[in-house]
């Protein structure tokens, strides 16, 4: 196999890593300023100008917080649990396109680590892994909360991927394709959201949905005294889910 592709793989797929976890970690940090303005409150601003470093000094707390195991939790799955949760994420932006193919070193690049047919099966399929990582982190726990939290975590899940399952599939059939790169080149034309307005509309709540934001955010419990699913998780594992 070609050196110089295998290097390409590892570039990207780093650049990938890293840009998905500061893009988390900052917009969390705009979420917290974005909520607070709305409350009337100042949210973080101690660590970094205007509290921009706050997400590194959360991440290092959380790694060197304990790490505690419930004695009664089975533990290999407890241990597991957020891995399943985290590594569909991450695999899924292999399919993603980032931008057009560039020129690099007398090479052509194109932006996308995997330009894969079935694209948009392989992102549905990814994503619907993520509701097996909730569930068995409320299960394994042996918390009655947390089975409670993990069940109707994924009940949410289950419900809201269908209808984003019907949103894609008016997608495909418009461009005629699974691939997101030629999903994407099919917008140099004319934009989907102008051939598919309801579909996009639809997308976008269900994405949210997804990843149980504000209004959907019911998965992870904040507003209450017993947390969702990861009530029993600390540490590093709790930074992962």
């Amino acid at each position: 196999m070609d050196i110089a592709l295998i290097i390409e793989w590892v570039i990207k797929s780093v650049f990938i890593l890293l840009f998905l976890l500061t893009g988390f970690a900052y917009m969390t940090w705009y979420e917290r300023r974005a909520v607070s303005k709305i409350q009337v409150r100042i949210g973080p601003n101690r660590v970094g100008p205007f509290g921009l470093l706050q997400p590194i000094a959360d991440g290092v707390k959380l790694m060197f917080k304990e790490d505690i195991i419930p004695a009664q939790a089975d533990k290999i799955i407890y241990t597991l649990a957020p891995v399943i949760l985290v590594v569909p994420v991450f695999l899924a932006f292999a399919v993603i396109p980032i931008g057009p193919s560039i020129s690099l070193f007398g090479r052509m690049i194109p932006l996308v680590l995997a330009d894969l047919n079935v694209g948009i099966l392989y992102l549905l399929a990814l994503s619907s892994l993520t509701v097996y990582g909730i569930v068995l982190a409320g299960w394994s726990s042996n918390n009655k909360y947390a089975l409670l939290g993990g069940m109707r975590s994924s009940a949410q899940m289950i419900s809201y991927e269908l209808a984003m399952g019907v949103a894609l599939a008016s997608v495909v059939l418009t461009t005629a394709s699974f691939s997101l790169v030629k999903i994407v080149d099919f917008q140099a034309q004319v934009p989907l959201i102008v051939l598919q307005p309801l579909a996009f509309l639809i997308y976008c709540i269900t994405a949210i949905a997804e990843v149980n934001r504000a209004p959907f955010d019911l998965p992870e419990a904040e507003q209450e005294l017993i947390a969702g699913y990861h009530i029993e998780y600390s540490g590093l594992r709790f930074a992962l889910l």
